[in-house]
């Protein structure tokens, strides 16, 4: 019997049906999680199969027997999705990934993802490999730490936490680590809720190396799409969306050199566009029936032709790199 993963699948209908258009063929749930999303997608399109990567290999016991039902058409890899190019070949119709952590692993206290309850400082999506978020709290330079922290969103306060872990040190649970920055913050802060929740959120995605997968799956997956296939992320950290976003950018311009507003002349070819413009975020009645969802933002693009010999045309190429600057100006 697999470990209790109940996770709902954030956006789960608004993902199916803007894969509805795709190819039949393989689509890769880079985060497969509980296979929610997996799931939900094998019972809507009948010509999908599914790799789901995770590398969290209590998630993929949850979604190994959630997925059981549909035979052949699911394939489960125990890998990060930085690893997509190395786990899967061939063309793919779909790629989803459903960044951040789920609510299994914050609510399992021994995993070390919440502030909230006491534990280990462990924070690792594979618990059999890499530092822990401890090793980080205790072995980093202060100088690193606070630049760790200011990335996630502290500010001015992120040397004065720094500072207090360094003086702290050694850290060695969650509870103990949450209570040294509450201490470190005015009580003016500490009221608009727990300190820590960046700090902790800092440290899981280097112990993870959240945004490093990410800057290297996000290429893979678009060099892979196949024409009509379509690519989502859904991310919850502002790192995370704004990595996905100029990624997106890149990609809808050919990596265009040429001045904003001008004929492209440096040979870019367009092969993507986005399906819609800026991000879509949970509806009311979903935010309602599952809070966590409430920082989720879904971006989408798909792939409008393959890569050719001969580069586009001027009319083609001024026409893609215009409609790159008015889509990337939105957010």
């Amino acid at each position: 019997m697999a470990h209790s993963f109940d996770h709902i699948p954030v956006l789960r209908d608004e993902v199916v049906a803007l894969f509805a258009p795709i190819p039949e063929g393989v689509l890769v749930d880079a985060t497969v999680g509980g296979g929610g999303h997996s799931a939900a997608l094998l019972d809507a399109y009948e010509g999908l199969r599914i790799v789901g990567m995770d590398r969290d290999a209590i998630a993929l016991e949850a979604a190994a027997e959630r997925l059981a039902p549909f035979g052949d058409r699911v394939t489960l890899v125990h890998a990060p999705f930085g690893q997509i190019d190395t786990v899967t070949s061939g063309p793919l119709s779909g790629v989803l990934f459903d960044l951040g952590v789920s609510s299994p692993q914050l609510d399992r206290a021994e995993r070390g993802f919440s502030f909230r309850a006491d534990a280990a400082l462990d924070m690792r999506m594979d618990q059999s490999d890499g530092p822990t978020a401890e090793q980080l709290a205790n072995e980093l330079p202060e100088s690193a730490l606070a630049a760790l922290f200011r990335e996630n969103g502290e500010g001015r306060l992120s040397s004065r936490i720094a500072r207090a872990v360094v003086k702290a040190r050694p850290l060695t649970s969650t509870v103990q680590l949450a209570d040294v920055v509450a201490a470190a913050v005015p009580a003016a802060v500490r009221r608009k809720g727990h300190p820590a929740r960046r700090v902790f959120q800092a440290l899981r995605i280097a112990v993870n190396d959240e945004l490093g997968q990410l800057a290297t799956a996000l290429p893979q997956a678009l060099e892979r799409l196949v024409v009509g296939g379509r690519c989502a992320v859904i991310s919850y950290h502002s790192g995370e969306d704004r990595l996905t976003k100029q990624t997106f950018a890149r990609a809808v311009t050919g990596g265009c050199t040429c001045p904003p507003g001008l004929p492209c002349v440096c040979g870019a070819e367009v092969h993507h566009q986005l399906v819609f413009r800026g991000s879509r975020t949970p509806s009311a009645a979903e935010l309602a029936a599952n809070r966590r969802s409430e920082a989720a933002r879904l971006r989408v693009i798909e792939r409008i032709s393959e890569v050719t010999s001969e580069a586009t045309d001027d009319t083609t190429s001024e026409a893609g790199h215009e409609a790159g600057n008015e889509r990337t100006e939105s957010d």
